[in-house]
């Protein structure tokens, strides 16, 4: 059974760290891109950071760049993102994904999980 299950989202004041994790299940981990995105109340859902298979390349929004860090544990099928500095304006659900990376047009999202949410707010 194919399964996407995030964690970790919450309440935070501007200014503080979450970490997120998303457990996999299915035959959609190994071998394959992964990556989180975030969908704001009226707002489209966008990728915020991408991650290929073996881990060694990465890729962020320039909204996040520098404060959000995307991490994979190939032995525990899961996927991480390190929210450090969070801003009032990264509130939104965070959704993870599994995917693959195009040459031309980066990540791209086959399955998805149900999200996560983070609200950032004193």
């Amino acid at each position: 059974q194919v399964q996407l299950v995030e964690s970790g989202g919450g309440l935070v004041q501007p200014g503080g760290s979450l970490r997120l994790s998303c457990a996999v299940s299915g035959n959609i981990f190994s071998g394959r891109a992964m990556g989180w995105y975030r969908q704001a109340p009226g707002k489209q859902r966008k990728l915020v950071a991408s991650i290929s298979s073996g881990g060694e390349i990465t890729a962020y929004a320039d909204s996040v760049k520098g404060r959000f860090i995307i991490s994979r544990d190939n032995a525990k099928n899961t996927v991480y993102l390190q929210m450090n500095s969070l801003k009032v304006e990264d509130t939104a659900v965070y959704y993870c994904s599994s995917g693959s990376l195009y040459f031309e047009t980066g990540y791209e999202a086959d399955y998805w999980g149900q999200g996560t949410q983070v609200t950032v707010s004193s």
